[in-house]
């Protein structure tokens, strides 16, 4: 009893402050001491871990601090990359927003012009224009349209036509004056239509250049070609991307309009090339430079008939054959 007296007191004495009482001598100091080895051994082993702990909990804590911070600022290399390959599109409203091949680095958008065809390549934001600088029109221009670009180009508060006017590309030497059409009983055609452009402020801008348009009957402007425009714009919604390509098709003489009567050439007809890539089907039309009544199925032709007329050449990932309305309806 009086052993256990002692062991309680020396229990006390360790967790109350560590010292030994000054009775505590002998046999029961080394017991005692032997307590307060143990106790610091536990002690330390507790506070081993606790640091353990802390250290794996900041660690942790850096690495998550390190992640936001790649996420929130990406290294220049990984920001020019997509810069080069992509040209950012504003959105309109809160929610939408698009991305668009930049008309410079998109391969489809690239055509094949013959030999001895003049010929200047010009990369605006949305369209790639092959322009021909002899007869002040553009031979080619194509642009990629997609699901996202129609919805942003229908929506409420998308770019309004009337806010534009036509105007003189200031960078191409050749590229026609607004005022040059005047008189001449031609529209001025787009190639690039602006129903298209409405998802973007520079897009539309841009494809009110004078290097986008055409000398086109005002009639054939207004009615069947602006209802084949609408069933592209459809399409693409459908399709969720469309490449389109537009162009003159001009005769061996053609007749010319602009300052003098002789600088603009105007074209005897027009083609437009779809291609949706995601579904592999190609079609193509072509409309003389004059009223085209009918149903757009009367002017469908295949690719290889557009690049027989034109000499132009289109991607080989085009079906060159197909010629199937009823795939598009």
């Amino acid at each position: 009893m009086r052993q256990l007296a002692k062991i309680w007191v020396l229990t006390f004495a360790l967790v109350m402050g560590g010292a030994l009482p000054p009775q505590v001598t002998g046999e029961n100091a080394i017991t005692a001491q032997w307590c307060v080895q143990a106790k610091s051994k536990k002690k330390s082993k507790k506070n081993k871990k606790k640091d353990k702990k802390n250290k794996k909990k900041d660690k942790k804590k850096s690495r998550r601090s390190v992640e936001t911070q790649n996420f929130a600022s990406p290294s220049k290399k990984s920001s020019k990359s997509s810069v080069s390959t992509l040209a950012s599109v504003p959105s309109i409203g809160k929610t939408a927003t698009a991305s668009v091949s930049q008309s410079g680095t998109n391969p489809l958008m690239a055509v094949g012009t013959p030999k001895g065809m003049s010929n200047q390549v010009l990369s605006y934001k949305a369209i790639r224009v092959n322009y021909n600088p002899t007869y002040r029109i553009p031979n080619c221009v194509a642009y990629e349209l997609t699901a996202t670009m129609v919805d942003m180009a229908d929506a409420p508060g998308h770019e309004n036509r009337k806010s534009y006017n036509y105007a003189k590309d200031k960078g191409v030497k050749t590229c026609p004056d607004n005022w040059e059409y005047r008189g001449s009983g031609y529209s001025r055609g787009h190639m690039a239509p602006a129903m298209d452009m409405r998802w973007d402020k520079t897009a539309m801008s841009q494809c009110f250049y004078m290097t986008n348009m055409c000398p086109q009957d005002t009639k054939l402007n207004n009615d069947h070609w602006r209802v084949l425009e609408e069933k592209v714009h459809r399409w693409a919604k459908r399709d969720k991307r469309l490449m389109v390509y537009t162009g003159p098709i001009m005769g061996k003489s053609p007749k010319m309009i602009g300052k003098d009567k002789k600088n603009i050439a105007v074209p005897d007809a027009f083609f437009k090339v779809i291609y949706a890539p995601e579904q592999g089907r190609a079609i193509a039309f072509i409309y003389d430079n004059k009223p085209c009544p009918g149903n757009i199925s009367k002017y469908a032709v295949t690719v290889a008939e557009v690049e027989r007329r034109t000499g132009l050449t289109f991607s080989s990932a085009i079906p060159k054959r197909q010629c199937n309305i009823d795939d598009w309806q």
